[in-house]
């Protein structure tokens, strides 16, 4: 538990301090939806395919130095893992951002928009949560700690 809550602290001061870094840097917001999608339409700034470069790199440096990779990877495979991201992405193009470029950069600058969007995401999830554990039969639950 110890642990869990130590990766977690790392994790957050690494997201907060990658945020920080690219507003002092940059001057640019750290959503994450917006800079692949600005990177994918090819837009002037090798600075986006840097930032996502090292998104997958931090991952991939993990995995290499022994640490375990997320439970979804290792329970269901990198492809469904890169179809979810991709539909979440899509997801996030259509709604007008992302849990990063709201959740962290938005709330940190008072945001009232991204205060409404990051209530959304969180309900939903919520919702999800209590619908896949609680309302569905057990042999249809999509919960990755119900499976072998």
């Amino acid at each position: 538990m110890i642990q869990t809550i130590l990766q977690s602290l790392l994790g957050g001061v690494l997201i907060g301090a990658a945020t920080a870094g690219l507003l002092l840097v940059n001057g640019r917001i750290a959503g994450i939806s917006g800079i692949f999608g600005e990177a994918t339409a090819l837009r002037p700034g090798l600075w986006r395919w840097a930032f996502l470069a090292g998104l997958v790199g931090a991952g991939a440096a993990a995995s290499l130095a022994g640490l375990a990779a997320p439970q979804a990877l290792q329970a269901e495979g990198f492809g469904l893992l890169a179809v979810s991201g991709l539909l979440v992405g899509v997801g996030t193009r259509f709604s007008g951002g992302c849990t990063s470029g709201h959740g962290v950069c938005g709330l940190a600058n008072l945001s009232p928009r991204s205060l409404s969007a990051t209530a959304t995401f969180m309900a939903v999830a919520a919702l999800v949560v209590f619908v896949t554990h609680h309302l569905l039969p057990a042999h249809a639950q999509l919960s990755l700690a119900a499976r072998p």
